[in-house]
């Protein structure tokens, strides 16, 4: 009976570790992914700037009509 029960918490333990090693893969496979989208995203910012800021009209600089 004893033996029975150490060998079922075996298996429990050695599935929960196998379950805990799947999900840390899976954590580290999305953390990856995340950076890769936050540096696209940076740099698709960096391009939208720039474009905005060359097509964006020159402001003229003039006094204002109350000098």
């Amino acid at each position: 009976m004893d033996e029975d029960r150490l060998t079922a918490l075996e298996m429990l333990a050695a599935e929960q570790e196998k379950i805990i090693e799947e999900l840390s893969a899976e954590v580290t496979r999305q953390w990856r992914e995340m950076e890769e989208l936050r540096r696209k995203l940076d740099r698709l910012t960096e391009r939208f700037l720039a474009l905005e800021e060359q097509t964006a009209p020159d402001v003229p600089v003039t006094k204002p009509p109350h000098w």
